[in-house]
């Protein structure tokens, strides 16, 4: 969450920048709420300076055999009225607590403002998108006819957006989750976790899928346990409520999950195929970072992100996001994007974000300066390393061949058993 004590000083800069998001209105009662809030502890604060001053008369007078009658009574009234403005205050700090927890981080000054992904900026590309002498198939046609995707028996078991992986379908996506694990770990030096798929309620707040998309998320009947939308919820959490040293900074992380989202508000958006699934497979790498690091970190990740499809041959583009397409958390974001034919268009495949310490401040994720200065939040990254049922996508619509077959990638045979093709 933002900084309540930022956002007190500049309203009117985190104003702008919400309204950059698209966000108007989230501010509109923390202003009048963060004064009540004064008000109620200098209130309280002046009542009890009285109340102890008072209890010390009360001991003289009765030494002195006083009548301390009416000062008892005064103490009385006063502890009474410390109550109800504990209580007062109590309700108006959840309300601010309620409001900035629905609040979105505030964009980076390098993130292009704009409404939508129409302002996004393109930065660079990789490879030439593929030139098929004959008319190319999309994935959802070319795995079912070789028998490695089946939607029909995945609807029959799930519903609508599940697939089926069989035979050399799942030992694509299985060599593909272990050729992305094998990169990041010794290529790139990130540290492998194989965390829970299910998560407790504080660590979604502390990414900040909750309280704003709880309708995205597949919650545990009768506990409160979700299934992780992404590897990024357990990983950033691994740390959270401690304090880091900074000779431990930078941290890296990756891991494999299922990951699982009710995609809600998607319909009619890529539902054929594998692009937009209730569950699917994603390596993502995360980082714990210094403030002064974070930025140049967030150019690494996206480095590694692109690497993976560099070595796969499969031709992409990076994007920055404007303002009005980031995520909720982010304060700025690269999405690589990869060619697909069957919409003649790129697609997202990885998405690599600086939450600075938006993510840290909900999670208590905090680091000691070497420096002996006060303790401070770290910064979080997180990107997908990458999505792996869009990479067997882009592998069978890029790789297909005219007679149906598809070219397994040279960099993958090895995990293949030194399969050249599927046919």
């Amino acid at each position: 969450m933002l900084d309540a004590k930022m956002v007190r000083a500049n309203p009117e800069l985190v104003e702008t920048a919400l309204r950059n998001r698209n966000q108007i209105g989230l501010l509109e009662n923390f202003l009048a709420l963060d004064s009540q809030r004064r008000t109620l502890l200098v209130e309280a604060e002046e009542i009890k300076k009285f109340r102890n001053q008072a209890s010390q008369q009360v001991g003289q007078k009765m030494k002195q055999g006083q009548d301390v009658e009416e000062l008892v009574e005064r103490v009385r009234q006063a502890g009474q009225k410390i109550k109800e403005l504990d209580q007062k205050l109590h309700e108006v700090e959840t309300s601010i607590e309620n409001i900035m927890l629905n609040v979105p981080n505030i964009p980076d000054a390098s993130v292009p403002v704009g409404s939508d992904e129409q302002s996004n900026q393109e930065v660079r590309n990789w490879g030439e998108p593929c030139q098929f002498e004959f008319e190319p198939q999309a994935h959802w046609d070319i795995g079912p006819k070789l028998g490695i995707l089946d939607f029909e028996r995945a609807a029959k078991l799930s519903g609508a957006r599940f697939t089926v992986y069989k035979g050399l379908g799942a030992r694509l996506e299985r060599a593909i989750i272990n050729f992305f694990l094998d990169t990041h770990v010794y290529k790139h030096g990130y540290e492998e976790i194989f965390p829970p798929f299910m998560v407790n309620r504080e660590c979604m707040v502390g990414t900040g899928q909750l309280p704003k998309f709880a309708d995205d998320m597949f919650k545990v009947e009768g506990r409160e346990m979700y299934l992780v939308p992404t590897a990024e919820v357990p990983l950033t959490n691994l740390y959270r409520e401690e304090i880091l040293e900074e000779k431990d900074l930078p941290r890296y992380m990756t891991a494999y999950t299922a990951c699982f989202r009710a995609e809600a508000g998607s319909h009619g958006r890529d539902t054929r195929g594998v692009i937009r699934q209730h569950q699917f497979n994603k390596v993502e790498l995360v980082k714990l970072s210094t403030p002064d690091k974070s930025f140049e970190e967030l150019e690494s990740m996206t480095r590694d992100a692109e690497t993976v499809l560099q070595l796969l041959g499969l031709p992409y583009r990076v994007v920055l996001l404007s303002t009005g397409d980031m995520g909720f958390s982010s304060a700025k974001t690269y999405d690589i994007e990869v060619w697909m034919p069957s919409y003649n268009d790129y697609k997202e495949i990885s998405s690599c974000s600086n939450c600075l310490d938006f993510q840290a401040r909900r999670a208590n994720i905090r680091y000691r300066p070497a420096s002996k200065e006060k303790i401070r939040y770290v910064h979080t990254l997180n990107g997908s390393g990458v999505a792996v049922g869009r990479t067997v996508a882009a592998i069978l619509e890029n790789y297909q061949q005219q007679d149906g077959s598809v070219i397994i990638p040279p960099i993958l045979r090895t995990y293949m058993g030194g399969l050249e093709r599927i046919k």
